[in-house]
């Protein structure tokens, strides 16, 4: 009975008071109207390369390495928009975790809905959502589970208030969290007729990994998580991404027919067919990907880093 008592009122030690601070400060920012909320991201995003030189450098590097064929110039262009992109995804964290549902729907289509219910023949088997890392993403996991509530397999935040605050977030409108590392609670889920989200193309490290394409990249380390669910429980795969639409007008969640030919039984193929779907994904709107965490940290043994 203490122990359930002190631990909330740990939360307010002043070492944490600047983080409460600043989620004060988003909370109020996100009451503002939203074509404001708009201008002001973009401009914080693009003040932010001053300062964050490290994750500029990161995602130029990454901008290279994914597009080999186009100039110095028109990098530094998709740089700045990513930048942007970045300062509104901020706001979108607020909205997605602040705002009441009437303001959400306000400003969201949805096309494909009906491709979150699982198909006659794999009706026991559920629906595994491949996700992509957007700036978008808080807003994504509101929206989605508006839509269909699910289980939602994300890496638990390092920090306990942010840990808080992010399950609170994701949870608002029927989402469950259930940490990346439990795959086998996923394929029960999915074995009951569940939806799961999953996304797959960041860089997890050498451990459980492949080595195959993404973008300009031959070898970049791909998860096997996605493999290892569906050979187990043998769902119907899906992709969902929201997307930001031209000119201030909202947004999109798009939720993509069942994915065909799904390689079920070849952990390699499995990889390659999950690149190339997240390629074409992030193609629909590549300045909003989060470019700025290091997709090609992992390299095979003897490689140099890609990132030197």
């Amino acid at each position: 009975m203490i122990q359930r008592w002190l631990t909330p009122l740990s939360y307010m030690h002043p070492r944490y008071w600047l983080l409460w601070l600043g989620l004060g400060v988003l909370y109020l920012l996100v009451l503002l109207p939203y074509p404001l909320l708009l201008r002001l991201g973009g401009r914080m995003g693009l003040l932010s390369m001053r300062f964050l030189k490290r994750r500029v450098s990161i995602a130029k590097r990454n901008l290279e390495l994914s597009f080999p064929a186009i100039e110095p110039d028109q990098i530094n262009l998709k740089l700045a928009d990513n930048f942007s992109s970045l300062g509104m995804g901020l706001m979108e964290t607020g909205m997605a975790w602040f705002w009441p549902d009437r303001r959400i729907k306000k400003w969201f289509d949805v096309v494909g809905l009906e491709n979150l219910d699982a198909s006659p023949e794999k009706e026991q088997n559920g629906v595994i959502v491949i996700g992509v890392h957007f700036m978008t993403l808080e807003l994504h996991f509101r929206i989605l589970g508006h839509c269909k509530p699910m289980t939602v397999m994300y890496r638990p935040h390092n920090s306990k208030i942010m840990e808080l605050v992010q399950k609170w977030g994701r949870s608002r409108s029927g989402n469950s969290l259930v940490s990346r590392k439990k795959l086998v609670c996923m394929v029960h889920t999915l074995k009951r007729g569940g939806v799961v989200w999953f996304a797959p193309d960041q860089d997890n490290g050498p451990k459980g990994s492949v080595f195959v394409p993404f973008f300009g990249v031959d070898q970049t380390a791909t998860t096997n998580g996605t493999f290892t669910i569906a050979k187990l429980a043998r769902p119907k795969l899906v992709t969902a991404v929201v997307i930001r639409k031209p000119d201030g007008l909202g947004y999109q969640l798009i939720i993509s027919p069942e994915l065909q030919n799904y390689p079920y039984d070849d952990n390699v193929a499995a990889a390659n067919y999950v690149n190339r779907v997240i390629e074409a994904e992030i193609m629909k709107a590549p300045g909003q990907y989060l470019w700025l965490h290091r997709r090609f940290k992992t390299r095979p043994l003897g490689e140099k880093s890609l990132y030197i």
